[in-house]
């Protein structure tokens, strides 16, 4: 069985003048989120095998704070997290089968849909993943609609 635990990033402030979306950094609300994930993916147990994480600002700077607090093994910053809707984001993890814990540092609505598509196998409307918020989900077999269990959810 496998873990999955998504991550979405903290609050961001809106882009300056010049600044692309991918370099909005996280507020002071964002960093108190940040925090706060961090700590109860501490107090959870998290130790993932391997961490991917989008590589736009705001998801560094919450997955600094994170790996601050919890043991780990391999981090990979993936450009195609960035835009990328549930079934890439499938696609992606289905890559990554060998490490038992995966964390997963992304964006909405790509993390929100992808924890609704795994855990009752359809995205409709759902809409439930805050900044911040945490999904973990168990795996028991392939990577595909439906096949998750939801063992948590966090939200600060």
């Amino acid at each position: 069985m496998q873990e999955l635990i998504l991550l979405r990033h903290a609050h961001a402030g809106n882009a300056g003048p010049e600044q692309g979306d991918s370099e909005r950094t996280l507020s002071l609300t964002g960093e108190a989120e940040a925090e706060a994930a961090a700590a109860w993916l501490k107090a959870s147990g998290a130790r993932p095998q391997r961490v991917l994480c989008s590589p736009s600002a705001r998801t560094r700077q919450t997955l600094e704070r994170v790996l601050a607090r919890i043991e780990y093994t391999d981090t990979r910053y993936e450009p195609a997290i960035y835009e990328a809707t549930a079934g890439d984001l499938m696609g992606l993890l289905d890559q990554h089968r060998d490490a038992d814990q995966v964390l997963l540092v992304g964006h909405n609505p790509g993390i929100e849909t992808l924890v609704a598509l795994l855990a009752t196998g359809q995205s409709g409307e759902f809409r439930g993943m805050p900044p911040a918020g945490i999904a973990w989900l168990e795996i028991g077999g392939e990577i595909e609609p439906g096949s998750g269990s939801l063992k948590a959810f966090w939200s600060p």
